[in-house]
């Protein structure tokens, strides 16, 4: 099996779990008596590991080995979200959240990203990248989606078993800890390749890349602190708290919303290829922000559930353009850091959103997260055209 099926291979497994989570985690914190403030804090601190892993990774990785850091990663992930389930203790589930690196945003957007976005490039030319890339998150967001429908075994086992509903929530959240080791098992069949070519010697960025870094990496920050406030897991507890709705629904509503982000990556490539990927990023971030914003004041479930599908099928077209531009804007030898320093950044900002949107929902409205991020969002894709529209890739000149 080749690296670049090894990774993708991976990639899957890994956002099984992170699918399930992310739906399961709010209300599972939920159903322990956390408080909005609270279940925020520990989403936070999830991120925040991430964030921490994301930096070491930066940082070490090449020179630890790519492999051998991916398979730690996987293998930490899973001890930490065992912990989680398993635990009762407030400051117990923190802690574990933390040092787990849990992830509350349904989305896969931790180190090992870093890690496999800097081996994927060499695996193609410059033509396939964002192609290659676009798959990749193909296969991303088709374990998000299963992960989601995942999320609605908690059901089942209360119907077919009798378990409480704690119980169920905690068996479930087990099973997303113990998908996590499946990539451990994965990862020991790459080839040596995927290592840097002279991980001893540190190659110092280009002023011109470290300026593009820069510009690119402070609006990545705007961007993802509108993220923050948006994760899967503050995401369903809105529903579960507007609407009334529990995993039973969630799940397919998440399984619904993640098969339309897989199909928006291939749709993203195939527009890349015909007005450019800043272009891409941009045309079709707004409109997602806009219909976000209408989620906020949808009278019913109903009409919050359509606005908000509509909103994943335009909100993730960014994702495979925005690291194939990454990638392309810098050297080979300068895509380890350069996917570190913008992927910690983006983690950094998530990490610090969640705990704020807790506060808000508590003390403002349940709605005051969506509008607050869809404001963000929409201020980093204009800026972003305005710094970036002349700064083409490879491919495009």
């Amino acid at each position: 099996m080749s690296d670049r099926r090894i990774l993708y291979a991976a990639a899957f497994v890994r956002a099984l779990a992170t699918g399930m989570t992310g739906v399961i985690a709010g209300l599972y914190l939920a159903r322990l008596g956390f408080s909005p403030t609270a279940s925020g804090l520990v989403i936070g601190g999830g991120l925040a590991g991430m964030t921490c892993a994301t930096l070491f990774a930066t940082l070490r990785a090449d020179r630890v080995g790519r492999k051998r850091f991916l398979i730690a990663l996987s293998l930490i992930g899973a001890a930490g979200g065992a912990v989680v389930a398993l635990g009762s203790h407030a400051a117990v589930i923190a802690v574990a959240a933390v040092i787990g690196m849990m992830n509350g945003m349904g989305r896969d957007r931790g180190a090992a990203l870093v890690i496999e976005q800097a081996i994927l490039p060499a695996t193609v030319t410059d033509a396939e990248r964002t192609r290659t890339f676009a798959w990749y998150n193909v296969l991303q967001d088709a374990g998000h989606a299963l992960g989601s429908l995942l999320a609605g075994a908690p059901a089942l086992l209360r119907l077919s078993f009798g378990v409480s509903d704690l119980q169920a929530l905690r068996i479930a959240m087990l099973f997303a800890a113990l998908l996590s080791l499946a990539a451990a098992a994965v990862y020991p069949r790459l080839s040596r390749a995927v290592e840097a070519a002279d991980p001893a010697r540190r190659t110092p960025l280009t002023p011109e890349t470290r300026r593009t870094l820069r510009r690119i990496s402070s609006l990545f920050v705007l961007d993802s602190l509108g993220g923050g406030f948006l994760t899967a897991a503050l995401v369903s507890f809105f529903f579960f708290r507007r609407f009334g709705v529990d995993e039973a629904v969630l799940g397919p509503l998440f399984f619904a919303a993640r098969l339309l982000n897989a199909l928006s990556h291939l749709a993203a490539a195939w527009l890349a290829r015909r007005i450019g990927l800043v272009n891409t990023m941009v045309f079709t971030h707004i409109p997602s922000s806009v219909l976000l914003a209408s989620v906020a004041i949808a009278p019913s479930f109903a009409v919050a559930a359509v606005l908000f599908l509509l909103r994943e099928g335009l909100v993730e077209m960014d994702v495979p353009t925005r690291q194939s531009y990454v990638m392309a804007v810098v050297r080979p030898e300068e895509r380890t850091v350069a996917g570190g320093v913008t992927q910690l950044v983006r983690t950094a900002a998530w990490a610090v959103a969640p705990p704020f949107a807790g506060l808000m929902m508590q003390g403002l409205s349940l709605a005051s997260p969506l509008v607050i991020a869809s404001a963000l969002k929409i201020s980093y894709d204009v800026l972003l055209y305005a710094a970036f529209r002349k700064l083409k890739p490879p491919e495009e000149t």
